[in-house]
């Protein structure tokens, strides 16, 4: 439970910013159901050609921010988190059913409506500016995300909806969807994984109903709102949010684990790794299985019903080969995570670890090396010495010509 209270957060927003003519692409804001419309994967793009990229039907031109590359544009439109009898649509549904069975709205019907199908292209303003996120914030950084180009991106996580799904009237939803950042290599990181994003929002009526005495409650203290911000929370409306989330997140872990700006509402926010839940739940040692499509992986979730318990049994353990790469960094700026992405896109799913092994400074030059290892394993076959060299080779020679970096192989 301890690793949940990282992604708790008490959301905040603007009564001046609502727009009462907000669209949002899905069902119906009326609705409370789940809606599917996923892009399929057989279009979901091309090639960068040396302008624009292609992606889901639509046209991006590229600039001085694009840094997409096609490993990751082969992801866009796979859809995990809806593909039936995926260990990552089980976990979804898992939490689907148990919002529909325990929050109710007045006629019995659900209260969070989910989106599942929404686009994982997005704005920036949609992916920070929308949550407040300020311009010289660490997070916008090109080296931890994808951008499409300076106004679009590959959403780095579900909260670029909040906003929309707000302003069109909804007070609570689940969000799901695929999310790209640009991360370290190893069995529990991938460039692509799954989040879902819970938002619920109370009017004072709700959060102080059940309250004895609570008519005298307020919201908010007195004070100053701004077209982006409200005045400050009250204690009790603050204690009483916090209360809520860790009931509906000690509720939904005990379901699934076992025993073992919107006008006068405040509500809470809360994200979810659907991956980091599937390896806990099923015992999936690597990131990467997920996107196997070997049989003997995916057969072993298919079940009568989605609480089947599930234990995965693991494929044959092929051997790791290991590669050291070492090279003298470039003067102007090096991010390891640029580096990482080269790896990733030569060497695909075949990367199984990168681990920085030594840094040094030269005492006169102070020019840096860095030696990095790199531990190669297929998960469904083994590799053989000449197809890793080759691979290794290819990494080492991008690295010189697209990092500037000066080898010493």
């Amino acid at each position: 439970m301890a690793m949940l209270w990282k992604f708790m957060r008490v959301a905040k927003y603007s009564k001046t910013a609502l727009s009462p003519k907000v669209k949002v692409r899905g069902i119906p804001t009326h609705s409370r159901h789940s809606s599917s419309k996923s892009a399929p994967s057989d279009f979901a793009a091309s090639a960068p050609c040396s302008n624009t990229v292609e992606l889901l039907g639509k046209s991006y031109p590229q600039d001085d921010y694009s840094n997409v590359t096609e490993k990751i544009l082969s992801k866009v439109g796979k859809n995990l988190h809806n593909r039936k009898h995926h260990p990552l649509w089980l976990i979804k549904e898992q939490v689907k059913e148990h919002f529909y069975k325990h929050y109710l709205g007045r006629r019995g019907t659900p209260l969070f409506s989910v989106y599942d199908g929404l686009s994982p292209v997005v704005t920036v303003q949609q992916n920070f500016d929308s949550l407040l996120i300020p311009q010289n914030h660490a997070s916008r950084r090109k080296e931890d995300n994808y951008y499409l180009n300076r106004d679009h991106m590959l959403r780095a996580h579900t909260s670029a909806h909040q906003w929309d799904l707000i302003h069109s009237g909804l007070d609570a939803f689940l969000a799901v969807g695929d999310v790209y950042r640009r991360d370290t290599i190893d069995n529990t990181h991938y460039p692509v994984f799954h989040q879902m994003e819970g938002v619920r929002l109370f009017s004072c009526h709700e959060l102080f109903s059940s309250i004895k005495d609570g008519e005298g409650l307020q919201l908010f203290e007195q004070g100053h709102r701004t077209a982006h911000k409200q005045e400050c929370h009250t204690m009790e409306a603050v204690r009483l949010v916090e209360f809520n989330l860790k009931q509906v997140l000690t509720k939904l872990m005990t379901h699934i684990f076992g025993d073992a700006g919107a006008q006068d509402k405040i509500g809470w926010a809360f994200g979810l790794g659907l991956e980091r839940l599937a390896m806990i739940l099923y015992d999936i040692p690597d990131i990467r299985l997920f996107w196997s499509e070997d049989e003997r992986f995916l057969k072993q979730f298919i079940g009568p019903h989605i609480w089947q318990k599930i234990k995965f049994q693991p494929l044959s353990r092929y051997p790791p080969l290991i590669n050291d790469i070492s090279f003298w960094l470039p003067s102007e700026t090096y991010s390891q995570n640029d580096f990482y992405d080269l790896v990733r896109t030569i060497g695909g799913d075949l990367i199984e670890k990168v681990v920085l092994l030594d840094e040094f400074a030269h005492p006169k030059t102070k020019k840096v090396s860095h030696c990095y290892r790199i531990v190669y394993r297929h998960p469904e076959r083994t590799l053989t010495q000449d197809e890793v060299h080759r691979i290794h080779q290819a990494i080492e020679e991008s690295a010189v010509r697209e990092l500037g970096v000066e080898g010493r192989f």
